[in-house]
């Protein structure tokens, strides 16, 4: 298992948090896409009982409301879940581990769907959290999570995802061998383009024989073993080519200055941080940046202290380039952006 040492509480970030989910018009239509899939896969209807851990502002579990369908959300961050009460999705604020599970069950609040999308990764104590997941998933239930797979992390040079906020970093047979410890199996997996590169896992009870090991799954572990995932090695020669990116970026933007051309940042994600600082960046390369999220605006990046600013500011000044930060939304952001062609 890859993971940082956990310099920064999960309190300390996920109290008041900055990302809302609703904020990306792509995840939202991922989120949909998703729940018209599952509840079909798995039959959900009005008897059924979704949960999703980390919630967020209920930018999925609307879809589920919109059907009829009873769902409950989990969210740690106040500020966030509020906006998910507003939609009309029932939103507990706490973290999610044994102690919540053992209570929700004791209230007949057992899953018949456990979801997490993008938690996995944001938690400290694993085993706490998918002990949980076994506690509260009902005896033919379903869970599904999603996050980033280290295996695309590391061929596509993803080193800026690591960041606080992550505290572990997935391949299949690491989360398998998670799982199996506590009683669960992973029975299919869905290769999905989100976030870099991401895993949607299925899992069900150990004892649930209903639901076959599927061969895109074995094939899964088969590359993953192939690629030397299980060794060492395979992990060592990761930190150069991190290195040899950090040189191109700075090559690009140290050309481009000494053209006399501007360059602003797009967006203020995580990931910017972690980019922005390794390589040294501040404003003496990127003037400032901008965020559709006004949550962010008038704020300062970290570190780097690049201030993050309206749209308006890019649309008034017209750089000559724009480097887009979040490059896991790199189509929807040139969408958004395609009036800069004019000039």
């Amino acid at each position: 298992l890859a993971q940082l040492e956990q310099y920064v509480s999960a309190e300390h970030i996920f109290t008041e948090y900055a990302y809302f989910s609703s904020y990306s018009s792509s995840w939202l239509q991922h989120a949909s896409d998703y729940t018209d899939m599952i509840a079909d896969r798995q039959g959900l209807g009005p008897h059924s009982h979704v949960v999703e851990l980390a919630s967020n502002d209920g930018y999925l579990l609307q879809y589920f409301v919109q059907k009829g369908i009873p769902a409950l959300g989990v969210e740690p961050a106040a500020n966030v879940a509020k906006v998910a009460v507003e939609k009309g999705v029932p939103t507990l604020v706490r973290f999610f581990g044994v102690q919540l599970a053992r209570e929700l069950v004791a209230e007949g609040k057992q899953a018949d769907l456990l979801l997490g999308n993008n938690v996995l990764a944001q938690v400290p104590d694993l085993n706490d959290f998918v002990g949980g997941m076994k506690l509260l998933l009902k005896p033919e239930g379903v869970i599904t999570m999603e996050f980033p797979h280290l295996m695309r992390l590391m061929e596509e040079n993803q080193f800026d995802t690591i960041y606080h906020e992550h505290f572990s970093y997935f391949s299949w047979i690491a989360t398998e061998k998670i799982f199996a410890a506590h009683g669960l199996t992973l029975f299919d997996v869905e290769e999905l383009s989100t976030h870099g590169g991401s895993l949607r896992i299925y899992a069900r009870h150990a004892d649930d024989a209903g639901k076959p090991v599927s061969e895109r799954a074995r094939e899964l572990k088969r590359r993953e073993l192939n690629a030397g995932f299980d060794e060492m090695a395979a992990y060592a020669r990761f930190g150069e080519q991190v290195r040899e990116t950090k040189r191109k970026l700075l090559s690009f933007l140290i050309e481009a200055k000494r053209a006399g051309k501007t360059i602003v940042g797009y967006g203020a994600p995580g990931k910017g941080n972690t980019l922005l600082n390794y390589c040294g960046i501040r404003t003496d390369f990127i003037d400032y940046t901008v965020d559709r999220n006004p949550y962010k605006q008038g704020k300062f990046l970290p570190g780097s202290r690049i201030p993050i600013l309206d749209e308006s500011f890019l649309r008034a000044q017209q750089p000559r380039y724009v480097l887009i930060l979040p490059w896991n939304l790199q189509a929807e952001v040139m969408e958004q952006l395609s009036y800069i062609r004019e000039w």
